[in-house]
């Protein structure tokens, strides 16, 4: 099964220079600047002050008057192309496509006048590359922040970026990576608003505990807190941007994968894999000491290897609870196995629908 890890080569243009608050320029009502916006996910404001975004489903939300606006986003890869997806008055729309092809603003239209509100959600990966969103331009313009509520950042490979679940567009076997990407409709974002509650993805595809998919790293603990899960980047995330009510962390599919038939693959090490992950969830403990953790297994794993990947999730928990007696205890769910009906052997939107039912119970204990 391929959980590719898309380690893409992107020539950045603009320069990684901060990823604090924005400073609010609320410019007129006829052009909202990127420093007015309010994301929520993974950005980075560059040197031109424009707004990266960089995780998967990271969004903004603003607010216009009559029946157009217009949206300046590019990328920073000659020759490549990205994708955006978005809400108009709270339903979903579709996919856009962000090429270096083109300097023409993207067109949102409202099928009546009146007052309209649009979410912007980034549709790859962190690996994908960065969105650059310059400003939004039409009537009556104002940034939106989302409703007060608790928070759940989703951690995980590929299943959680919402990767390989969409070839309406993108035929499965056909273009790039990243053109089945769907991080709006994955498992994590529709638990979340089925709740009422806010996200963050923390994912990226191929990525294990203590090895990945076909190699032995960087893993997610040697990337967590870079801001864009790139191991070489100095820039590091800041924590402080959003507290979680609670951490999801769903990770085990690639350190119990057979790679890709090619390197060489020693046997599954569990005790290297509980030990690594008892680190990482310390790690993020130390980010977020009030969050409660979730442990979530795969939907993937069958047979013995999702009995092995159970007894190791409560191998964590055990060692977790007993460090941290005074804390929430850890809590896990262990997912019903599924045939996946996506590209590569991963979950398609459909699947993802029904991941996100199986998780509501379990999640609706958590979130308050």
């Amino acid at each position: 099964m391929k959980f590719k890890y898309n380690w893409l080569l992107v020539a950045f243009c603009a320069v990684y220079v901060s990823c604090a608050p924005l400073k609010k320029k609320t410019g007129d009502s006829n052009s909202l600047p990127a420093t007015a916006l309010q994301p929520y996910g993974r950005f980075v404001i560059n040197q031109d002050q424009n707004l990266e975004m960089v995780s998967s489903a990271m969004h903004f939300g603003f607010s216009f008057k009559g029946k157009q606006c217009q949206l300046f986003a590019s990328i920073p890869n000659a020759g490549g192309h990205n994708y955006l997806q978005y809400e108009l008055d709270g339903v979903y729309q579709k996919r856009i496509k962000v090429a270096t092809t083109s300097n023409d603003p993207i067109l949102i239209t409202a099928p009546t006048e009146g007052n309209h509100t649009v979410w912007i959600y980034k549709a790859t990966e962190a690996h994908t590359g960065p969105i650059i969103i310059q400003k939004i331009t039409g009537d009556n313009l104002k940034s939106l922040r989302e409703d007060k509520g608790p928070l759940i950042e989703f951690i995980g490979n590929s299943i959680t970026c919402g990767a390989a679940a969409d070839p309406s567009e993108v035929p499965c076997g056909s273009g790039q990576y990243h053109d089945q990407h769907n991080a709006y409709m994955a498992y994590g974002p529709r638990v979340a608003k089925a709740l009422g509650a806010r996200f963050v993805l923390s994912s990226v595809s191929g990525i294990g505990v203590y090895r990945n998919w076909n190699s032995n790293g960087p893993t997610m603990p040697e990337v967590y807190e870079k801001v864009d899960f790139q191991a070489r980047n100095p820039t590091r995330w800041d924590f402080k941007m959003f507290t979680p009510q609670v951490v999801s962390i769903a990770l085990g599919t690639n350190d119990l994968s057979q790679g890709d038939g090619k390197k060489e693959r020693l046997p599954f090490d569990s005790a290297s894999y509980v030990s690594t992950y008892v680190t990482f969830v310390q790690v993020v403990k130390s980010k977020y000491p009030k969050a409660q953790i979730a442990l979530l297994s795969s939907p993937m794993i069958n047979g013995k290897n999702r009995e092995k990947l159970q007894n190791c999730l409560t191998a964590v928990k055990t060692a977790i609870d007993a460090a941290s007696p005074s804390d929430k205890p850890v809590a896990l769910h262990f997912f019903q196995p599924m045939r996946a009906r996506g590209c590569s052997g991963h979950p398609n939107v459909e699947d993802h629908g029904i991941l996100a039912q199986e998780l509501l119970p379990f999640f609706r204990q958590l979130v308050k």
